[in-house]
């Protein structure tokens, strides 16, 4: 039998059609998905199902909606292959927003709080840096080491040090850098001296995953001390530590800190390796995790699951 990981993507994965198909062939994924409406008091559904991908891709809705498409994935499994957790994996874990698919997934957190702290979240990373003044690029071909040295040359500016931190370490030679806007050019431009193959600045409206995202943090940290949150049936890889957290007052604490903080996807691909996971299964939307776990253990099986051919194709190798 293969030792599971399920996995949930990140912000970037959205698209317009994400989960129609899956809603219309199961009824178990349409009921997830009129959960979260009901939850947001919004047709979220419909405007992941029809767009515009321009009103999909505001984080306010990517965030809520990716984790709705993993979610009814999810239950999809469980429903039509008797795949559910705990049973069906020893670990959990998500990149930035989906670890809060994660810990839903794992009965931490239930679907509707999930979505309302989604929701909030998105709000509140767009609010926390006006338009224009932060900025992400992705390194590519870029050592972790290099790209730290990278980001302290470019830090310094004409009017001082400014933000320029890590972001994610997505391992396969991909590191994802954000902060002040002027710092990201300033690291975008000094790239090739550092001998990174590549620096492409992102098409995102916010520098997250940096101390620029500190008034998103404490907004976490309010609804997050009122939220009702669960110990996992499975334990949580945490993007903030690449380490197993079970403990709800922990991960409550690791979910402030994710705002700012670097997610650490490879070294947490390597911890799931190392407490003997052999198949990791992306669920929702894309198949971007699945690449990265290739890239960062060839050895490791990757699995992306998301439209019903998917599911099917699973079930009948399960």
């Amino acid at each position: 039998m293969p030792v599971r990981a399920f996995v949930f993507p990140g912000q970037g994965s959205q698209a317009v059609g994400m989960g129609r198909a899956l809603a219309e062939a199961f009824p178990v994924a349409r009921e997830v998905f009129e959960e979260v409406d009901e939850a947001l008091k919004q047709h979220l559904s419909r405007l992941m199902f029809e767009g515009p991908f321009e009103t999909l891709t505001l984080t306010e809705n990517a965030q809520p909606a990716l984790m709705a498409h993993s979610i009814a994935a999810l239950r999809v499994l469980a429903r039509e292959g008797r795949l559910a957790l705990p049973e069906a994996a020893i670990l959990v874990a998500g990149h930035s927003l989906g670890e809060y698919s994660a810990l839903a997934a794992a009965g931490a957190l239930d679907l509707a709080t999930c979505a309302r702290l989604l929701r909030l979240r998105g709000q509140a990373m767009q609010q926390a840096v006006r338009p224009g003044e932060g900025a992400m690029a992705a390194l590519l071909g870029a050592e972790l080491v290099d790209a730290e040295a990278l980001c302290a040359e470019a830090a310094e500016g004409p009017e001082g040090r400014e933000v320029l931190e890590l972001a994610n370490d997505n391992g396969g030679g991909q590191v994802v850098i954000s902060g002040a806007a002027a710092a990201v050019d300033r690291a975008i431009a000094l790239a090739p001296q550092k001998g990174i193959k590549r620096a492409i600045r992102l098409p995102v409206s916010a520098p997250f995953h940096c101390a620029l995202m500190a008034p998103a943090a404490a907004a976490m940290e309010r609804a997050l001390a009122e939220a009702e949150l669960r110990a996992p049936v499975v334990p949580l890889i945490a993007n903030v530590t690449a380490a197993k957290a079970t403990d709800p007052d922990e991960i409550r604490k690791l979910l402030v800190r994710q705002v700012t903080a670097t997610v650490r996807w490879r070294e947490s691909v390597l911890a799931m390796r190392a407490i003997g996971v052999d198949t990791v299964v992306e669920l929702g939307t894309g198949k971007v995790l699945a690449g990265l776990v290739k890239r960062i253990d060839k050895d490791l099986a990757a699995i992306s699951i998301g439209t019903p051919e998917e599911v099917e194709a699973f079930l009948a190798a399960a």
